[in-house]
């Protein structure tokens, strides 16, 4: 883990310190050498994203910055007392790209299943205002994040195509929250949008379904400095030949109800 590389340098430094100044000098020289590492490293962060040019097309996931990510959510997590109790993961395809789909209730979401499933590679699909905030926006669009806009139906079905390509081609799998964002603050599984699933027909990939549970609470749970229990469960993978044998409609309403079936009657929407 990054951080503790870090305090490891830190822990040298102040050893070699320590046997010639003291104690004092030595916990200083530890502290403010964990400090100036984690300065060193968000710097290096701003850097990286002041290089991305965000109009101009990503065709490729960034090895780096895919790297440089998931080194960030492994020492960062822990630090906010998120804790992620995982379930299912063996039935997770060992070889090939697929289409995760998953229910949303937090902005926390995204962050913990790229955590959870880092060697998977997962784009997410995404709002369009996402890619204005602070170092998130850079870092999605070298991950090869997709920004769809759901006020504009062409705009959005090119969003889908891309998705398609880049599942196709073999670049990365896809995340999708086919809730369409978070639509109520009550944590509850609302309707999907059947569309989405034409990406995992149309690239002939199956279809991940999982579901995130106890995240809703994360963001405040952090400012007001206390852990989080978060559950990733793998519920299904669902065959690519099945996908192609089904309709959208049908394929939406099947994963719904394993979701719901898994989250219980009382965080389902009516």
């Amino acid at each position: 883990m990054l951080l503790g590389f870090f305090a490891l340098i830190a822990l040298a430094a102040a050893l070699f310190v320590g046997f010639q100044a003291g104690f004092w000098a030595a916990l200083g020289t530890f502290v403010g050498g964990l400090l100036l590492l984690c300065l060193g490293m968000f710097l290096y962060l701003l850097y990286l994203c002041s290089r991305v040019d965000q109009n101009v097309p990503q065709e490729d996931d960034d090895p780096h910055y895919r790297k440089v990510t998931n080194l960030i959510l492994e020492s960062v997590l822990p630090v906010l007392r998120i804790h992620i109790k995982k379930k299912g993961l063996e039935k997770l395809p060992k070889e090939g790209r697929f289409l995760l789909v998953c229910n949303h209730c937090s902005d926390s979401d995204p962050i913990i299943l790229l955590r959870s499933l880092a060697k998977y590679q997962l784009a997410f699909i995404s709002k369009r205002e996402n890619s204005t905030m602070f170092v998130i926006g850079p870092m999605m669009h070298k991950l090869l994040c997709q920004l769809i806009n759901r006020e504009n139906d062409r705009e959005a079905l090119k969003t889908i195509l891309r998705c398609i390509e880049i599942l196709k081609e073999d670049k990365a799998s896809v995340a999708v929250f086919p809730e369409g964002g978070i639509l109520t603050e009550d944590g509850k599984l609302h309707h999907f949008k059947p569309g989405v699933f034409k990406i995992a027909q149309k690239a002939r990939v199956p279809i991940v379904v999982c579901t995130l549970k106890n995240t809703l609470p994360v963001v405040a749970n952090i400012l007001h400095l206390r852990p989080s229990h978060v559950e990733l469960s793998v519920l299904e993978v669902i065959p690519a030949e099945t996908v192609l044998e089904k309709k959208t409609v049908e394929i939406a309403e099947y994963c719904h109800e394993l979701m719901a079936r898994d989250l219980g009657p009382e965080l389902v929407s009516d």
